[in-house]
């Protein structure tokens, strides 16, 4: 006989943009023991730059086909350095996609529609009035998503040897 309960796959939404904070987290996810068959889908969102000039006509035909074949191929590079990372974990089934539009929308969107259990994004750890003037994508999927969501800081950067006596001299 059967179980009456089915099998519960677990949905992981992985954000990254290819900075290390997006990488801390795909490494995050990595080296955690999943539930076997664990489904992760890489999402990386490129946001097409704004027209230089409001004469759309003053554009070549084909600006915006090499616009979107530019980022479409630096989506690929991104996801491509995640994947072996996510790969050596044999508990994930994994997948991915590449979104042109504005990151915060785009992930939450995606999330529910593929109905993701967790999205984990990494922190670029900005200050207070960076977060303000940039915008935070991570503190947005926080705030909006219907999931749970996982926020990996980043490792802050080790201080060089410039940095260091910079600071001896200060004191």
């Amino acid at each position: 006989t059967e179980a009456p309960w089915e099998v519960y796959v677990m949905k992981i939404l992985i954000a990254i943009d290819g900075s290390p904070c997006s990488d801390a987290a795909v490494t995050e996810v990595a080296r955690r023991p999943w539930p076997e068959d664990t489904s992760v889908r890489v999402v990386t969102v490129l946001e097409p730059p704004i027209t230089p000039t409001p004469e759309t006509w003053a554009l070549p035909a084909s600006y915006y086909e090499e616009i979107e074949l530019g980022l479409r191929k630096q989506g690929q590079n991104i996801i491509a350095s995640a994947l072996p990372k996510l790969q050596a974990n044999k508990a994930l089934s994994l997948s991915s996609i590449i979104v042109l539009g504005s990151p915060r929308p785009e992930i939450l969107d995606e999330a529910e529609t593929w109905g993701a259990d967790l999205i984990v994004v990494g922190s670029h750890g900005y200050s207070a009035l960076k977060r303000f003037l940039l915008g935070s994508v991570s503190q947005a999927v926080v705030s909006h998503a219907k999931c749970s969501v996982e926020v990996v800081r980043c490792a802050p950067p080790a201080k060089t040897a410039e940095t260091k006596s910079e600071h001896k001299e200060k004191e």
